[in-house]
């Protein structure tokens, strides 16, 4: 029987980590190994599929050359998990250069002894008090 991969703050900083290097590589079937076929996005503009993302990338409208997530904390609910993490990452999209600094919340899901993330939440990050925006 194959052992399950733990839900705990090592084991997503690795994955988060990974899944950063696939975002800045541009690779879309590297950054699609993390995610399940349903994946999806909310943020203020609603929701969106992840093959919409994936489609973008390979397209070249949204390029990142940086990427950087700091989880935060990890819930463990058995065969999910859910992830928070500070997210900053830079590149194009559509031609025009942009810098994210955001709150990541990803609802992981296990399969076949994996974690692939199904829903992707991203909040704009306020900066701190005292510090400019």
């Amino acid at each position: 029987m194959e052992q399950a991969v733990p839900a705990d703050l090592d084991t997503f900083t690795q994955l988060c980590r990974d899944w950063d290097d696939a975002l800045v590589a541009n690779d879309v079937d590297r950054i699609a190994a993390f995610a399940t076929p349903g994946w999806m996005f909310v943020s203020q503009d609603g929701v969106m599929a992840g093959s919409q993302f994936l489609a973008a990338v390979a397209n070249g409208s949204v390029l990142h050359d940086t990427f950087g997530s700091e989880v935060k904390s990890v819930v463990d609910l058995g065969d999910v998990a859910v992830v928070v993490a500070r997210v900053v990452n830079t590149g194009v999209y559509q031609g025009e250069r942009f810098e994210n600094d955001e709150w990541a919340s990803d609802v992981f899901v296990r399969r076949d002894g994996r974690w692939l993330c199904e829903l992707t939440h991203l909040t704009t990050a306020r900066a701190a008090p005292g510090r400019a925006p």
